[in-house]
């Protein structure tokens, strides 16, 4: 089953769109289709198929609609309309992702170069090596 949306389902949710202005070439029906087709299969924004159109003028959209709050509304009556369900079964991140700078691991710091050889001397010890 292609998750889709018809013109009729279209209809019931328009009220959250933004109103499109001067010359565009992708409808705000098209550019939904597009998000759903990316969801459904997985795929990264530029394996969408050529009949959706330029993948980066999609993604240019969809990015100012997520950040104006536009996304968040659209899928709340998809849900409420009972368009579409949604149900997010896994959420991952990776390194990718989140970049942490190495002060912020934790690691264990080096201490003198050249410990003591008998450790009564060197008293005790500066840290704990935990392989």
């Amino acid at each position: 089953m292609v998750m889709e949306i018809t013109e009729s389902q279209y209809q019931q949710i328009e009220h959250c769109m933004p109103r499109q202005r001067g010359n565009v070439s992708h409808s705000n029906l098209q550019i939904l289709n597009a998000i759903l087709y990316v969801t459904e299969h997985d795929c990264k924004w530029r394996g969408l198929p050529k009949r959706f159109g330029n993948w980066h003028t999609i993604y240019t959209r969809i990015n100012r609609w997520a950040k104006s709050g536009v996304l968040q509304k659209v899928f709340e009556q998809l849900q409420q309309q009972q368009i579409i369900r949604i149900k997010i079964e896994t959420v991952s991140m990776d390194s990718t992702s989140i970049k942490v700078h190495p002060d912020g691991t934790d690691a264990l710091k080096k201490t003198a170069r050249n410990p003591s050889v008998n450790p009564e001397v060197a008293g005790p010890p500066r840290f704990i090596w935990l392989p």
